[in-house]
């Protein structure tokens, strides 16, 4: 069954480039080491501070795909993701289906415990892909630029895809 037709629109044009308002992630020694050990790592520069300094490391290292806890604030943070509630793009597509299109990171610079970096997000694509099960498929490109707030370095960019039908 063929889902509907679909066309990108200006105005969801529009929504590209649009930047988030700022949000502050910190990295703690507490977060890295539970990030690490959910995930299964077991390597001591994520666990022992000493390890993680004789290895080159600031402090411990924040595990790859962890870019710290976004600070929650309520009335202003997502229940769900702790993000900004408003101001963050969106495009408006009537498509109910959600599937997650993965996530890449582009690692810049080291990110330790101790760091408090600055995220800004934006949608940085749009494009319409078919499928032979599920019809035209919106698929969107959110960009988030990470920026340390003591270097004022971008240590990272992460693009994540979601795809609706």
């Amino acid at each position: 069954m063929a889902g509907p037709e679909f066309e990108i629109t200006a105005e969801m044009k529009q929504a590209i480039g649009v930047a988030s308002p700022p949000w502050t992630y910190e990295v703690t020694t507490t977060s890295v080491r539970s990030f690490a050990r959910g995930v299964g790592y077991t390597d001591p520069v994520y666990f022992d501070v000493d390890a993680a300094k004789k290895a080159g490391y600031r402090s411990l290292p924040a595990p790859p795909t962890y870019l710290g806890t976004p600070v929650f604030i309520p009335g202003q943070s997502s229940d769900t993701f702790s993000t900004p509630n408003t101001g963050v793009p969106t495009v408006k597509h009537g498509l109910s289906g959600l599937l997650d299109g993965g996530t890449e990171t582009e690692y810049l610079e080291q990110i330790c415990a101790g760091d408090t970096l600055t995220a800004v997000s934006k949608v940085s694509d749009l494009q319409i892909r078919e499928s032979k099960s599920l019809g035209k498929m919106l698929i969107t490109t959110m960009e988030t630029t990470f920026t340390n707030q003591a270097s004022g370095k971008v240590v990272a960019t992460q693009r994540a895809q979601a795809i609706f039908y």
